[in-house]
């Protein structure tokens, strides 16, 4: 059996970021495992929402819950610090931690579940625990045969994000927007997903604690985000030619 093994910095990024891909693995017959780095305990709770034994505990039992509802055979959190958005990281931290503790912990997660195919995100939103999960996986999976692929927020999409919550719809406001997202033209793989909507749906809402990002946007760009899952193969290299339709390793 495939096995594919999502590795994300924080709870919710399993299902914020890679829910479709997870529940597309899961239809085409691939045990699926995610590998959280830390308990996100520094992320903010929403007005509302009670944290009775502590903002992790809440924050990892969100994340058991959503992987299940997505199919997820096998979650494991590992005991990094969410290093939040700014500011020092301290030692026990995602960023803070010394490169080679990181990747071994990366590596070691990695042996433990023996993947065919790993997906993480690519940073492209600028969060320092994202790029730092990444860089660690990039190193750990260089020179082997592991499938590799980055999941993306392509910049048309996150542009369209920033205009519709700076409440600007001119088309002008493209020069004045950040460099935020996946270029779509470095995109390598496009999965249909939109038949997963209510699943995906529903697993979001289990990160009660957590303001999604899709959260009040308009019915077309909410399915522009979330009816199709933007990737980009890493190994076997890319090599040009039509965008895949489906992860290497499971076609």
């Amino acid at each position: 059996m495939t096995t594919v093994l999502v590795v994300v910095a924080h709870p919710d990024d399993e299902t914020f970021g890679c829910g479709s891909s997870l529940l597309h693995a899961a239809e085409r017959g691939a045990r699926t495992v995610v590998v959280c780095a830390t308990r996100g305990e520094a992320g903010e709770v929403r007005a509302g929402v009670d944290a009775p034994d502590g903002v992790a505990a809440l924050r990892e039992a969100e994340l058991r819950a959503s992987a299940d509802l997505l199919g997820v055979g096998e979650v494991e959190v590992l005991d990094f610090v969410d290093s939040g958005m700014g500011g020092e990281a301290g030692p026990a931290t995602l960023v803070g931690a010394p490169d080679d503790q990181v990747r071994e912990a990366v590596r070691s997660a990695i042996d433990r579940h023996h993947p065919d195919v790993v997906i993480t995100l690519d940073g492209g939103d600028g969060h320092r625990d994202h790029l730092r999960v990444r860089e660690a996986v990039e190193q750990v999976l260089a020179g082997t045969s592991t499938v590799l692929y980055l999941h993306c927020l392509p910049r048309s999409l996150m542009h369209a994000w920033v205009r519709h919550h700076a409440g600007d719809q001119d088309a002008a406001a493209y020069t004045e927007l950040p460099a935020i997202g996946t270029p779509d033209d470095e995109l390598t793989t496009v999965l249909e997903t939109g038949r997963f909507l209510a699943e995906r749906d529903a697993a979001i809402a289990l990160h009660r604690s957590q303001v999604s990002p899709f959260e009040g946007l308009p019915d077309e760009l909410r399915r522009a985000f979330l009816g199709n899952e933007h990737l980009i193969r890493v190994h076997p290299a890319w090599t040009g030619g039509e965008r895949e339709t489906e992860l290497t390793g499971l076609a």
